[in-house]
């Protein structure tokens, strides 16, 4: 079984034309009924022995990791992870392109040097003492602990993020794993937070900017997304998965503040107006997914979506059954939104000008 990647790859070294390749598309899809624009395919195994190797790149990251444990400098661990992740990376990315290990290589190279940059100077900055009072059976009690005060903890932040999205950058210009972009943009992502956190001098979840700041860099991915997607409307090189891995990092960072400013995430029960609440801007994210044709806004709003309508059927007494009600619901919604996912998008693009049609991916 050949993969879209194998069939560029081949036209890319000669082996095939451009035309014969097109033509084996087309007659694929047309076996299949489905064009391959509305499967949303992208690379990931070809065969055991991807996860075989996966395996084993994930036993030497760990023992990179844990051989630099013990050492005094307390950046050796990610040091050991980076250099672990290049080096596997020039075998199995650069020489034999497979793409799990690849996938798992890059993210272990990004993390390692992130963390890396993060305990090295939490090591190195100097904390300071908190002096805490609380009342404990009638009596005032005195609790004394060393932290780092909210900015540095964000200074930090930020220098791993910078870190992660230069290491990012130097592997596209080694590898070009198409995940790679979408891992430098997640780093320009934290940079960001973590600068709002730093001028506020308050922790995450008492910064009230957070939310706001992590939805605009959602919506920016987002449109950077469509931007890589537009350009390959057929879907049929690497900005395609370019693009739906950066989908995949915008689709958190537009649900998770709307969903939080709904009290979804407080952990309390919420009213049926906010379940309903909910459930709209689920159907509005549908709307959109099947415009541009992309599911990744579907799948992060999914857990949020599945609180508010357990909740829901609480409230009206199915307090035994209301997970599984919940799961049903869902589950047979998704399935049927699955199966007739070429009729309700043909509907949808329907309502577009032409103009707007003609720069999303089009309709089978």
């Amino acid at each position: 079984m050949y993969s879209e990647s194998d069939v560029q790859s081949a036209v890319t070294a000669g082996a095939i034309s451009a035309e014969a390749a097109q033509a084996l598309r087309d007659h694929v899809a047309r076996i299949n009924a489905s064009p391959a624009v509305d499967e949303e395919q992208f690379r990931l195994i070809t065969g055991f022995n991807d996860i075989f190797v996966t395996i084993a790149c994930l036993l030497v990251i760990f023992a990179a990791a844990a051989v630099g444990k013990p050492l005094p400098l307390a950046a050796c661990s990610g040091i050991f992870v980076a250099i672990a992740a290049w080096a596997m990376a020039e075998a199995f990315t650069r020489k034999r392109r497979m793409a799990l290990p690849s996938i798992v290589l890059l993210i272990a190279f990004v993390v390692g040097l992130g963390l890396a940059v993060l305990s090295g100077l939490e090591q190195a900055i100097p904390q300071h003492r908190l002096v805490e009072y609380y009342d404990y059976a009638g009596e005032r009690q005195r609790y004394e602990s060393w932290q780092h005060h909210p900015w540095q903890i964000a200074v930090m932040q930020i220098a791993a993020a910078a870190a992660a999205g230069i290491g990012a950058l130097l592997h596209w210009r080694r590898f070009h794993v198409a995940i790679t972009i979408a891992a430098a943009v997640a780093a320009l992502t934290l940079f960001v937070l973590a600068s709002v956190a730093a001028l506020r001098n308050q922790p995450w979840d008492d910064n009230a900017l957070i939310a706001p700041a992590a939805l605009i860099c959602g919506i920016g991915v987002f449109a950077y997304a469509m931007w890589w997607d537009m350009s390959d409307r057929a879907r049929t090189t690497q900005r395609s998965d370019i693009a739906f891995w950066l989908h995949l990092v915008a689709a958190p960072l537009i649900a998770h503040p709307l969903f939080h400013w709904m009290g979804v995430t407080s952990g309390e029960s919420i009213s049926m107006v906010t379940a309903i609440g909910v459930l709209a801007i689920y159907v509005g994210f549908a709307a959109i997914a099947l415009a541009v044709d992309r599911r990744a806004l579907l799948v992060s709003a999914l857990a949020y979506v599945l609180i508010a309508l357990a909740q829901l059927f609480q409230l009206y007494g199915a307090v035994e059954l209301n997970v599984a009600l919940t799961a049903l619901v869902i589950g047979s919604a998704l399935l049927a939104l699955s199966a007739w996912w070429q009729i309700i998008r043909r509907r949808i693009m329907q309502l577009f000008p032409e103009s707007v049609q003609a720069r999303l991916p089009p309709v089978g």
